[in-house]
């Protein structure tokens, strides 16, 4: 059974995975585009920025998030001085660091599915009078959905199984920043195995419902394009 301290943490995962969900999609719809579309020099660079925590150890982002967002940091003196204190060991710390963390989980989905776009239908949209901003939110926005939702439901699953980045910028505090993944934690730590068996069940039956709805949305979408040009998968 769940305790009131496992529902506490899997509710604050849930809005910590809303919410980091909602600002990678803001933030990397842009820079996917920009990847996708850009001719520039500084695309590879930008790239292998955004595409750095796949191969970086959690402890060494959250490390540097600490560097900068703390009181002597550099970000951590803007928001000092502007009245929002320090950053880590807070809720908005663990936005900062889940958002830097699953960027590359929603950027590359969402720069897969504009680049498979291809020119032609901006460029029809072009033609009958659609300006830039037109084209995007009428043309390449809804033909690059199922990249969108994709992203979304990843980005989401990763904030919820983080472990390593959250622990270093946010601790262990209860109703605080004491997301599920800490919560096993300390769990194992104190040898509750029974406790850590059922919030650890309840995140693998969450994991394997999100990445099922994902795989059968693009099942769904996988035939409808076989029906729509006439062929049998």
């Amino acid at each position: 059974m769940l305790g009131a301290n496992d529902i506490a943490a899997l509710w604050l995962t849930a809005q910590l995975a809303l919410v980091t969900t909602a600002c990678l999609l803001v933030i990397g719809m842009p820079i996917a585009w920009w990847l996708a579309n850009t001719s520039s020099r500084w695309r590879a660079p930008v790239a292998a920025l955004v595409a750095m925590p796949l191969v970086l150890p959690p402890t060494v982002i959250g490390f540097y998030l600490l560097l900068w967002l703390g009181p002597d940091g550099v970000v951590g003196g803007l928001t000092a001085a502007a009245g929002w204190g320090a950053l880590p060991f807070t809720f908005a710390g663990l936005v900062v660091a889940s958002v830097l963390y699953s960027l590359p989980f929603v950027v590359q989905p969402i720069e897969n599915a504009f680049r498979s776009l291809g020119r032609a239908p901006l460029e029809t949209a072009a033609t009958l009078g659609a300006g830039p901003w037109d084209r995007f939110f009428t043309v390449a926005l809804p033909l690059s959905r199922p990249g969108v939702i994709t992203a979304a439901v990843l980005g989401f699953a990763h904030t919820v199984g983080e472990f390593g980045v959250v622990l270093m910028i946010g601790g262990n505090i209860p109703g605080v920043t004491q997301v599920a993944s800490v919560r096993v934690y300390e769990q194992v730590e104190s040898l509750d195995y029974l406790g850590a068996h059922a919030l650890s069940l309840t995140l693998v039956g969450f994991s394997f419902v999100a990445l099922l709805a994902l795989y059968l949305l693009q099942g769904a979408r996988g035939a409808s394009l076989f029906a729509r040009d006439g062929r049998q998968p």
